[in-house]
């Protein structure tokens, strides 16, 4: 009988694990953008900071990214926008000084500064939001989804190894 509880206890506590981690592998993450530093006119010898910055993560629809500024603005524009440094008519635009911007669709997203002469010194940026497929491959996978999210390493230790532990705790009192 003992037996019995023991491999239910642990089949239960795969269950959650699974359930658990199913759960935060299809949640959505913030990105600060260029990491720790702010929406800023890059230094003249690293102009395409914010171009690398997005090329070293992954983003996925629903994730979002957030602009912090002083006395500046944020606007997603097209392509050819985005090459030309200018933009009469931005797909969005903000000049809160803490702006967040969702992914709605999968493709190429491109960001520019609004303050005069800014994008032309660098202070823009190309997004590549994966499409389904590609989050499912074996090599599309998340693993560089943490870099740009705090919430990454909280989100692993509350959705999986706390549903684990509270098997285990479980599995001891029955025992």
């Amino acid at each position: 009988m003992a037996n019995f509880n023991c491999n239910m206890v642990y089949l239960f506590s795969l269950m959650m694990v699974f359930f658990w981690f199913g759960h935060f592998s299809a949640s959505a993450f913030e990105f600060q953008v260029g990491g720790n530093k702010d929406w800023v006119v890059p230094p003249a010898n690293d102009t395409k900071i914010y171009n690398d910055w997005a090329s070293e993560n992954r983003f996925q629809v629903g994730d979002t990214i957030r602009f912090h500024y002083k006395k500046d603005s944020v606007m997603e524009v097209t392509e050819a926008e985005y090459k030309k440094c200018n933009s009469t008519r931005p797909n969005f635009f903000s000049n809160t000084g803490n702006t967040v911007y969702t992914f709605d669709h999968s493709g190429s997203f491109y960001f520019i500064s609004g303050a005069a002469g800014h994008c032309e010194r660098g202070q823009r940026m190309t997004v590549k939001v994966m499409a389904a497929e590609e989050e499912d491959s074996p090599s599309g996978g998340d693993a560089k989804r943490s870099s740009g999210a705090a919430v990454s390493s909280v989100g692993v230790f509350k959705h999986v190894l706390v549903p684990f532990i509270m098997s285990y705790a479980v599995a001891s009192v029955m025992f």
